[in-house]
C-alpha cells in the first residue's frame, strides 16, 4: 500500500456509494502510465499475458478439436463471438480497477443490495470453476507417454485407473506449487505461461509452416467469420440426383452418404429419470422397445416390427424411392450391445453431420428441423471455454491491480505464503478526483489496458483456437474424430502428426509424436494454475474487503488468508477428482456462460453507478457489454437444457 493513499487527499473526499456495508474508499493521486516502446514491450506487458497463456486451455484443446474434426471450421465463429465478448469485458472490468485499485468482484459487492446478497449469488455462479477439470483431463497425455503410447482405459483396466488418478493428482499439487513461492503470485504465473506459450505456439507453428496445407488454414479462417452457420443432420445428396457430385462429398470418402440414423436412447417414456426409447425413424416419437438381457444387465433395444423381440437389422432406403432396399446389422461388431447408430456403409462414422446457415434455413430451402440439436450443448461447451470462460475472466481486474497499474499502484498485491513478506494488501480501494490533469493520465491508463488486451490477450485467443483446429483438421480423419472420446482428443492427433511428418525422417516423426502430446500436457497443466490462483483469488478479494471481521486483519495478513483458502481448496480439488474427468467438465461448463452472461450486465451497472461521469464508457460499449451478456446467457441456457435433457423435449 502506497504512502501516498491518503483518507482524503489534498481535501478531496472520496465518495461513498452504493452499500454502506462496505468501507469508503480511501483517496491518493493517480499517476502517469508509463510509455509504450520498443525497448521496453515485454515488461509493460500485463495481464493480457497471463490470461492469454490461460486461454490456451480445456476449451481449444479438449473440445475445440472434437467440434472442428467432425465438423471441420465451420462452427469457429460462435468461438469469434465469445472471445471478442470477453475482451470487452476485460477491459471494462479493469476500467473499474484502475479508478478504484479494487478488482471487480469487490465493486459487485459494492452495488445494492449488498455484499450478503451477491456473495451467494456469485457462490452459485462461480460454483462449476472450483472443479479440476483440467487437472484431471492433463493426467491423459502423461498416462499416455509412461504407457508408451497406449492411451490409458481407466473405466475398463484397474492398473489404468489406479495410474491416472494418481497422475491428476500430482498433476493438481504441482500447480499449487507456483502459488506458493515468488513474492507477488502474478509474477510466478507470468513466467509459468511466458514458458507455456512459447513452447506451445514454437512447435504448432513448426508444423503449422512446414505440414499443413494452405486449404487447411483458408478453412479456418474462414470458418472464424461463419457467422449463423449450425450443426445439421443431412445427406450428402444435396440436389436428389442420386449421385455424388462436385462439392458433396463432406467427409472425403468418395461416397455418397445418407444420414445414418442414432440408436442412441432419447426419451424417458415411464418418467422414472432414465432415457429408455430411441428414435431410429426421427419421427419425435419415441420407438417400441424391448428388453434384453446382457451380462447380467437390462438393455433397451429397438422393436420396430412389433414381434415383442430385438430387432437384429434395420430395413434403409438407399436409393430414395421410399422402398427399402438394404438391411443394416444393428450390432455390427456381434458385442452384445446396441451400436450408438446405425452404420449403413460399416465404416465406423457416423455419416450425416455436416453444417448449413440459419439464414439459408430462415430465407432459403433449407429445412430448420436438421439442426443436430443433440451437439448444440457440445458446442455450447466449447463457446463457454474459448477464451478464458465464465468467472475465469474475473481475474483480469485482479492482475490488473497487482500490476501496480492505475490506482493500483497505491493499493498492493496478493503476496505469496513463501518469498512475498514484505507485499501488503489494502482493505479498500483508493480513487482520485477527476481533473483537467488527472483525466488525460486516467485516458492513457486506459488504453493502456486495451491495448495488453487487444494487442496480447485478443490474439493469444484466437491462435489458441486455430492451432489445435489445424492439428484436427489436417491430421485426424472425420471418423477418427467422431469416434474418439473428447477427452484423449489432445493425444489422439499425435499418430496422425507422427506419419506426416516422418516423411522428413522417422527420428523427426517420433519427436512431433511426443511434442504433440507433451503439448497436452503443458496446455492443460499450467493452466490449472492460473484457474486455481483466479478463483481463489477473486474470492479472498473480495472478502478481504467485504468482511467486517477481515478488515480488523494486518494488511500484511493478506497472504495467511489466501493459504487458508488455497488449503480448503486443495482437498476440495483432491476429493473432486474421484470423478470421471467428463462429469469434472460437464458440472464446470454448465454455467460458465450463464455467469458470465450475468456478470457482462453486473459490470455496466457498476461502471455507470459507481464511477464519476466522465470515466464512465460510452452508450456504445455499454449496448456491446449488454448484447455480449445475452449472447453468454443465451448459449448457457441451451447448454444446461441439453445437459439435462430437456432440449430434446423441446426440440421433439
Amino acid at each position: 500500500m502506497s504512502p501516498e493513499s491518503t483518507g482524503n487527499g489534498a481535501g478531496f473526499e472520496a465518495p461513498h456509494i452504493g452499500s454502506q456495508d462496505m468501507p469508503r474508499w480511501d483517496t491518493g493521486e493517480l499517476i502517469d502510465a508509463p510509455k509504450f516502446t520498443s525497448r521496453n514491450w515485454f515488461a509493460l506487458l500485463g495481464p493480457g499475458l497471463i490470461m492469454g497463456g490461460s486461454a490456451i486451455g480445456g476449451g481449444e484443446w479438449l473440445l475445440g478439436p472434437k467440434v472442428t474434426g467432425v465438423y471441420g471450421a465451420g462452427l469457429l465463429w460462435l468461438a469469434t463471438l465469445s472471445i471478442l465478448g470477453q475482451v470487452l469485458y476485460n477491459i471494462e472490468i479493469s476500467r473499474y480497477t484502475l479508478y478504484t485499485g479494487e478488482p471487480i468482484f469487490t465493486g459487485k459487492f459494492r452495488l445494492m443490495p449488498g455484499p450478503k446478497f451477491w456473495v451467494v449469488a456469485y457462490l452459485l455462479f462461480d460454483f462449476g470453476s472450483v472443479f479440476p477439470y483440467l487437472a484431471a483431463n492433463a493426467a491423459v497425455p502423461m498416462g499416455t507417454l509412461i504407457k508408451g503410447g497406449v492411451v490409458p482405459d481407466p473405466a475398463n483396466v484397474d492398473s489404468d485407473w489406479y495410474l491416472m488418478k494418481g497422475l491428476a493428482y500430482l498433476v493438481f499439487i504441482g500447480a499449487l506449487i507456483p502459488l506458493l513461492f515468488g513474492g507477488k503470485i502474478y509474477r510466478s504465473l507470468k513466467a509459468v505461461m511466458t514458458f507455456k506459450l512459447v513452447v506451445v505456439f514454437g512447435f504448432l507453428l513448426f508444423l503449422a509452416f512446414g505440414y499443413s496445407k494452405a486449404q487447411t488454414w483458408t478453412e479456418i479462417a474462414t470458418g472464424f467469420v461463419s457467422f449463423g452457420n449450425v450443426p445439421v443432420l443431412r445427406g450428402e445428396d444435396a440436389n436428389g440426383n442420386g449421385k455424388l457430385d462436385e462439392g458433396e462429398d463432406w467427409d472425403d470418402d468418395k461416397r455418397l452418404d445418407f444420414v445414418e440414423p442414432s440408436l442412441g436412447l432419447v426419451f424417458d417414456t415411464d418418467n422414472d429419470g432414465k432415457k429408455d426409447a430411441s428414435d431410429v425413424n426421427n419421427d419425435g416419437e419415441p420407438d417400441p422397445m424391448v428388453n434384453v438381457k446382457r451380462d447380467g444387465k437390462v438393455l433397451r433395444w429397438p422393436d420396430l416390427d412389433g414381434d415383442s423381440l430385438p430387432d437384429t437389422v434395420l430395413p434403409f432406403d438407399t436409393t430414395g424411392d421410399g422402398q427399402s432396399d438394404l438391411d443394416v446389422p444393428l450390432d455390427r461388431d456381434e458385442d452384445g450391445k446396441l451400436d450408438e447408430f446405425v452404420d449403413v456403409d460399416g465404416d465406423e462414422y457416423r455419416d450425416g453431420r455436416n453444417v448449413d446457415s440459419l439464414w439459408s434455413m430462415m430465407f432459403g430451402g433449407a429445412n430448420i428441423s436438421d439442426i443436430d440439436f443433440t451437439m448444440i450443448g457440445f458446442i455450447a461447451g466449447l463457446a463457454a471455454i474459448a477464451g478464458s470462460g465464465g468467472l475465469s475472466n474475473t481475474p483480469t481486474s485482479n492482475y490488473t491491480r497487482d500490476q501496480g497499474w492505475g490506482m493500483g499502484h497505491h493499493v498492493g498485491a496478493i503476496p505469496s505464503a513463501i518469498g512475498g513478506h514484505d507485499i501488503e494488501l489494502s482493505h479498500s480501494g483508493t480513487v482520485f478526483e477527476v481533473t483537467e490533469e488527472s483525466l488525460p493520465r486516467w485516458k492513457a491508463w486506459y488504453k493502456h489496458v486495451a491495448r495488453d488486451q487487444l494487442a496480447v490477450w485478443l490474439p493469444s485467443c484466437f491462435v489458441g483456437i486455430a492451432l489445435p483446429a489445424m492439428l484436427s483438421i489436417q491430421f485426424l480423419s472425420f471418423a477418427e474424430a467422431d469416434q474418439g472420446d473428447k477427452w484423449t482428443m489432445s493425444v489422439m492427433t499425435a499418430q496422425g502428426v507422427e506419419n506426416a511428418v516422418a516423411e522428413s525422417g522417422e527420428g523427426l516423426g517420433k519427436f512431433c509424436w511426443f511434442m504433440t502430446i507433451f503439448c497436452g500436457f503443458l496446455v492443460l497443466a499450467p493452466t490449472m494454475s492460473s484457474s486455481a490462483d483466479g478463483i481463489i483469488r477473486r474470492w479472498v478479494d473480495a472478502f478481504w474487503t467485504a468482511s467486517a471481521k477481515l478488515r480488523e486483519m494486518d494488511p500484511k495478513h493478506i497472504k495467511v488468508v489466501y493459504l487458508r483458502v488455497l488449503i480448503a481448496y486443495s482437498i476440495f480439488g483432491l476429493i473432486m477428482l474421484s470423478l470421471p474427468p467428463a462429469d469434472l467438465i460437464s458440472y464446470a461448463t454448465m454455467f460458465f456462460n450463464i455467469a458470465l452472461g450475468i456478470s457482462c450486465w453486473h459490470t455496466v451497472a457498476i461502471n455507470t453507478t459507481l464511477l464519476p461521469k466522465p470515466l464512465r464508457p460510452r452508450l456504445f460499449i455499454r449496448v456491446a457489454l449488454i448484447v455480449a451478456g445475452g449472447y453468454f446467457f443465451m448459449l448457457g441456457t441451451l447448454s444446461v437444457l441439453q445437459q439435462t435433457g430437456l432440449l430434446v423435449k423441446i426440440t421433439g
